[in-house]
């Protein structure tokens, strides 16, 4: 169990966006975009993003030197909700070598030879890494089921195609959620939920800035007028797939400064619970250890510290190699 005493802090936070396993969930009726936890300003979100990067960058860095688990963050959303920027922002301390993103397009033709799952199974992070998925198996119940024609394009047979054919897909989406936790990956599921008129916004906002213009397609605009088919889809992914294994987070993405400090503390949160920590050596290992160090020691130019971190943390000045070394004599010849 952690002793980090802004654990509870964090936990606060983030109560209120979880989707709560076996609730049924209305997205526009349950959860306000715009959202913000009460006297939270955005001119304290820099101060507390700081502190949120460096507590994730000493988390993931004990995470990757226990190689014992993984963690795969799922992030859905529509259109404009700020998925990139989530991601910029909430991982910009942390060891990129520790941390790959996987961005889901439409599927190739390989892809499409193999279950729906199976080019999803592909990017799985490996144990002490962290694994992004923007966008993410999620789409196969949702823009899948808002365009059934791409279905047909799956080469399903008639039989798996037919009644029931989402359902089936929550129940093997949580088993395989519930497999890849039973064998040490969490995975965190966030949602940003966005207003349909901030994302009308942001479109105008990606047309106006010639530099944002090839973030926006005539495609985009298309998808817009499904928005009402898009919250249904979102709102029974969401019922039926909030697990105790794996519950989803509603992060209220109409003011980003806020959906980044909640995205990050969904997964600082998940990170908590693992509680990594850094590998214990043996004795004889760490004897080992003691023994280079003298001779590391010696080595030292006359006047330096013997041992220059030691001395820079020490808080008083460092002692002259000389005086180390005789110290580390007297102490080899006692043994």
């Amino acid at each position: 169990m952690t002793d980090d005493p802004r654990a509870k802090r964090i936990a606060e936070l983030i109560a209120p966006l979880r989707v709560k396993p076996g609730s049924q969930v209305d997205l526009p009726h349950d959860f306000d975009p715009a959202y913000t936890l009460k006297g939270l300003k955005k001119k304290d979100s820099v101060g507390q993003m700081e502190t949120g990067i460096a507590m994730l960058a000493d988390y993931q860095a004990r995470l990757a030197a226990q190689d014992t688990y993984g963690v795969l963050v799922c992030l859905q959303a529509l259109d404009a909700a700020g998925k990139d920027g989530t991601i910029k922002h909430v991982m910009s301390g942390v060891n990129p070598q520790g941390v790959q993103v996987h961005s889901f397009k439409v599927p190739s033709s390989e892809e499409l030879n193999h279950d729906y799952l199976w080019r999803y199974a592909q990017r799985l992070p490996a144990r002490g890494d962290i694994a992004i998925f923007n966008r993410s198996h999620y789409e196969e119940v949702l823009v899948v089921r808002v365009h059934p024609e791409n279905l047909d394009r799956q080469k399903l047979p008639d039989e798996c195609k037919g009644k029931g054919v989402w359902e089936r897909r929550y129940r093997e989406i949580n088993d395989w959620e519930r497999y890849l936790t039973d064998n040490g990956f969490k995975v965190v599921k966030l949602f940003l939920n966005l207003s349909r008129e901030e994302q009308r916004a942001r479109f105008l906002k990606r047309i106006d800035l010639p530099e944002k213009n090839w973030k926006f397609s005539a495609a985009d605009a298309r998808e817009r007028e499904r928005w009402s088919d898009y919250q249904e889809a979102f709102s029974q992914m969401l019922s039926a797939t909030s697990t105790p294994w794996a519950p989803w987070y509603v992060i209220p993405a109409d003011r980003k400064w806020f959906a980044r400090i909640c995205a990050g503390a969904v997964l600082i949160d998940t990170l908590i619970e693992i509680d990594p920590r850094y590998p214990q050596v043996s004795e004889e290992t760490r004897r080992q250890l003691l023994e280079v160090k003298q001779e590391l020691e010696a080595q030292a130019p006359k006047g330096a510290p013997a041992d220059p971190f030691e001395a820079g943390h020490a808080g008083q000045p460092a002692r002259p190699a000389s005086a180390r070394r005789g110290s580390a004599g007297r102490g080899s010849a006692g043994r």
